[in-house]
């Protein structure tokens, strides 16, 4: 299986990173292709422009969009990491799916008035760090708002089947090293069954 994983932290010593790490590892001891897109490490340019917009609708992308749009084409499954900052995505991580989830690409509208899924057939998983503890945002519902949004308003909108999406908080302020190892493992048992 093509599996292609976005990354988005900009730490290389994060707790992120040893979850980047931990699916690497489990996804290769089970034969997968796997692709790491790095924005951090890629410089990716997260603002969608005016020029972006237009070299879309000509259906011309800009190379960087043209390239991750091929790593996306090619992939069987999507894996996003990347922390949660005031409560939703990074703005690296939005404007990676600003600018490469386009019209056209990952959906489109059809003559009956609905919604084409053009990414149908994928799969995909996310996972989530918050420094915020898990209790507070399942109390006051944020965890469900943010599956909400980024697996049903992202994910599903364009046929991306979720697989998974884990939410860790307390990251690291709460969690003591016994905590974080745990989390790690829950992790490699889970991303090793796909």
């Amino acid at each position: 299986m093509n599996h292609l994983i976005v990354y988005a932290h900009s730490e290389e010593g994060s707790f992120n990173n040893a979850i980047l790490d931990t699916v690497v590892k489990a996804l290769e001891a089970k034969g997968h292709d796997v692709h790491v897109r790095d924005l951090y490490k890629l410089g990716f340019d997260p603002i969608f422009s005016k020029a972006d917009s237009a070299a879309l609708r000509a259906g011309n992308p800009p190379a960087d969009i043209k390239t991750e749009q091929e790593y996306l084409a090619q992939a069987d499954f999507i894996t996003f990491i990347y922390p949660i900052w005031w409560t939703g995505l990074p703005a690296i991580i939005k404007g990676y799916v600003d600018r490469t989830f386009s019209y056209g690409f990952a959906y489109q509208y059809n003559q009956e008035g609905g919604i084409d899924k053009l990414f149908a057939g994928k799969k995909g998983a996310i996972i989530n760090t918050h420094g915020t503890p898990s209790e507070i945002y399942d109390a006051i519902g944020m965890t469900a708002a943010l599956k909400q949004t980024s697996g049903n308003g992202i994910y599903e909108f364009c046929g991306i089947e979720v697989a998974e999406h884990l939410l860790f908080g307390g990251i690291p302020a709460s969690t003591t090293a016994e905590e974080r190892s745990e989390i790690l493992n829950q992790i490699e048992k889970r991303f090793s069954s796909f």
